[in-house]
C-alpha cells in the first residue's frame, strides 16, 4: 500500500475504511475499503481530518488483508458452517446445524504463535446451536507477507482446525438400581432427572428397567435393552466402591470394553462408561440426581454427536473439572469442564 494526499488520490483504491464520527448522530465508514476515489470525495474526507491516505499498491509477495482472511477461512472451515461476508480482514464463522464443535488445539495454537493473524474461538467439545458465531479469524495488518500465508497453511496441513459433529437421532435406555427404590421404601428420583437430560437432546427413551443391587440382575437388563435396540444405555445407583454398590461390575460383565470408571471432574467422580461394541453403557453417580451440572452434562452431548470417547478424553478434565456450584448456574457459559484438552 502506499501513502499519498487526500488530494492526489482521485482514482485509488482505497486499502481501509475510512470512519466518520458525528457525536450523537452516526460512527460508520462513510468510504469502504475498495471504493475508488472522486473527485466529490475530496472535500469529504478532508472534513473529517483525512488529509492522508492509505491506498493500495501492487507489491510482488504481499497479500490484501481481505485475502489473508480468505487464507484463514480456507485453513479454518470444516463441515456444518458457513462464512461470513469478508470485512476489514475478517471473517467468521457460523453453525449450520446443532452439534458438537471439534477443534484441532495443537495446530490452533501453532498458527496463532506466527503473528500478524489471529484466529479466536469458542471451546471446543461443548454443544453448539445452528445459527451460533463459532470462529472468528482476522488479518491484523492491512497487508501481509504471502511466505506468512503459506506457512500457515503448511501448520493446518490437509484438515480444517474446525468442524461440527452434528447430533445423532440416538434410543436409549434406563437400567435404574438400588432395592431401596425396587422395593418400594423410597421414591426414584433418579430417573426424572435422567429423562429430561436426554429430553433436552431430542432422544428417543425406549424404556426403562427397575433392579435391585443383584449385580446378575442389572447385567441382565443391560443385555435385555441392547437387544431391543438400544443405542444408549444408562444406568443409575450404586456407582460407589461401598461393598453393596454393584452397577459397576454389572457394566464391566455386559460390555466389551471399559473406558473409565472414575473422572477428575466434580461433581461425577464415580462417573463409568463402557462400550458393548459401539453402543455407549454409562454409570450414572448419585450426584446427577442433585446436582446443577455434572460430569454426565460434559460427556451426554460428545456421544449424541457419535463421538467414541476415549481414556484422555477424561483425564485432560482436570483443569477446569471443578464446578462452583454457582448461586445461579450459567453452563455453559463458565469455566466449568473447559480443561485442557
Amino acid at each position: 500500500m502506499q501513502l499519498i494526499k487526500a488530494q492526489d488520490a482521485v482514482g485509488s483504491v482505497l486499502c481501509h475504511d475510512v470512519t466518520q464520527i458525528i457525536k450523537g448522530v452516526t460512527k460508520d465508514a462513510v468510504f469502504r475499503k475498495g471504493h475508488i476515489i472522486r473527485e466529490e470525495d475530496v472535500p469529504v474526507l478532508l472534513s473529517i481530518g483525512k488529509e492522508n491516505l492509505y491506498v493500495w499498491e501492487e507489491q510482488e509477495g504481499m497479500l490484501h488483508e481481505n485475502e489473508g482472511a480468505e487464507v484463514l477461512r480456507e485453513i479454518c472451515q470444516g463441515t456444518n458452517m458457513h462464512p461470513s461476508e469478508v470485512k476489514e480482514g475478517k471473517i467468521e464463522l457460523i453453525a449450520d446445524c446443532d452439534g458438537i464443535l471439534k477443534i484441532d488445539v495443537e495446530k490452533l495454537n501453532r498458527i496463532n504463535a506466527l503473528g500478524e493473524i489471529i484466529i479466536a474461538s469458542r471451546h471446543g467439545n461443548f454443544p453448539v446451536k445452528k445459527g451460533d458465531k463459532l470462529v472468528g479469524t482476522r488479518v491484523i495488518p492491512l497487508v501481509i507477507a504471502k511466505e506468512k500465508m503459506e506457512r500457515a497453511r503448511e501448520v493446518a496441513g490437509a484438515e480444517p482446525l474446525f468442524h461440527i459433529l452434528p447430533f445423532q437421532k440416538r434410543k436409549a435406555a434406563i437400567v435404574t438400581t438400588g432395592s431401596e427404590v425396587y422395593y418400594g421404601r423410597i421414591k426414584d428420583a433418579f430417573t426424572p432427572v435422567v429423562r429430561e437430560k436426554l429430553e433436552e437432546y431430542d432422544v428417543e427413551i425406549l424404556g426403562e428397567t427397575l433392579c435391585n443391587d443383584d449385580s446378575d440382575m442389572v447385567t441382565a437388563a443391560i443385555r435385555d435393552w441392547l437387544d431391543k435396540g438400544a443405542e444408549l444405555i444408562i444406568c443409575t445407583g450404586g456407582m460407589s466402591v461401598d461393598p453393596d454398590d454393584r452397577t459397576p461390575l454389572s457394566i464391566r460383565n455386559a460390555s466389551t470394553e471399559v473406558i473409565t470408571y472414575g473422572a477428575p471432574v466434580l461433581p461425577g467422580a464415580m462417573f463409568m462408561l463402557a462400550y458393548h461394541g459401539a453402543v455407549p453403557v454409562m454409570g450414572l453417580p448419585g450426584c446427577v440426581m442433585y446436582a446443577k451440572r455434572t460430569i454426565f452434562d460434559l460427556v451426554l452431548p460428545r456421544v449424541l454427536a457419535g463421538e467414541r470417547l476415549k481414556q484422555t478424553d477424561f483425564t485432560g478434565l482436570g483443569q477446569g473439572g471443578l464446578c462452583l456450584s454457582c448461586p445461579q448456574c450459567t453452563f455453559p457459559n463458565c469455566g466449568f469442564g473447559k480443561g485442557a484438552v
